[in-house]
């Protein structure tokens, strides 16, 4: 855990704000406020989850890069947990798109605090491109139970979540079991029945997941609630 500079432009939105996410609501318990620091109106945006295991392998990484930077290019705001691993490795594709490409971490602390440590230089690019959300107050270190009240919040902004790697008991599972409780798409990519880390994506497919390889799979099925907000790739 790393303490930051103080985030002087850090804001907090309460329940009653019009700028409060609407999709939030959804939940039985949804945060009563939210503190972020970015562009507020990035949250208006069409957003699409991607999480996966923090012990990725190289071709999970490689599949959620490639994922993240397509749904990116179509208009989507990615949503994740920065958590190492495949939160890492989308927040990361996405801000090497460049301008007018944005991602959004959720974090189980105050969003003054970068964990885990090892991304504090993947925290400040979030901060100047994209959005860091937490429900936490500022000066809130990590604790167990903070994680999968994250998840709970990835699941409800997102329109679909994807998960990419994931064991058979993971917060990846926990995040699309919420999304598919709150209505959402739940999308997974099959991987080797020898990696441990794809049992839980083909559990989900078994229970009902759509099966994904590329971009426009996750496009086309989300097609009939964005309207002209992605194109398919």
């Amino acid at each position: 855990m790393q303490i930051t500079p103080a985030l002087t432009n850090a804001i907090r939105i309460d329940r009653d704000s019009g700028d409060y996410p609407q999709r939030l609501c959804d939940l039985y318990d949804p945060p009563d406020s939210l503190y972020i620091y970015g562009d507020a109106n990035l949250l208006k945006k069409p957003m699409i989850a991607i999480v996966g295991s923090r012990n990725a392998s190289p071709d999970g990484l490689k599949n959620a890069r490639n994922l993240a930077r397509g749904l990116a290019k179509a208009g989507a705001l990615i949503v994740s947990g920065m958590a190492l691993g495949i939160d890492s490795a989308v927040h990361r594709a996405v801000i090497e798109l460049g301008a007018g490409h944005f991602t959004a971490a959720i974090l189980g602390t105050g969003i003054d605090l970068v964990y885990p440590r090892q991304n504090i230089s993947l925290y400040q690019a979030i901060g100047r491109q994209g959005l860091l959300v937490s429900e936490l107050p500022i000066g809130t270190g990590p604790k167990a139970w903070h994680f999968p009240r994250r998840n709970r919040i990835i699941a409800a902004l997102a329109l679909g979540v994807v998960v990419i790697e994931a064991a058979e008991r993971s917060g990846s599972l926990i995040t699309a079991r919420l999304a598919a409780d709150l209505g959402r798409e739940v999308f997974a990519l099959p991987g080797s029945i020898c990696n441990p880390n794809s049992i839980g994506c083909h559990l989900l497919i078994q229970q009902g997941a759509k099966l994904i390889f590329r971009p426009s799979d996750v496009l086309e099925e989300l097609d009939f609630c964005l309207k002209t907000s992605f194109k398919v790739l």
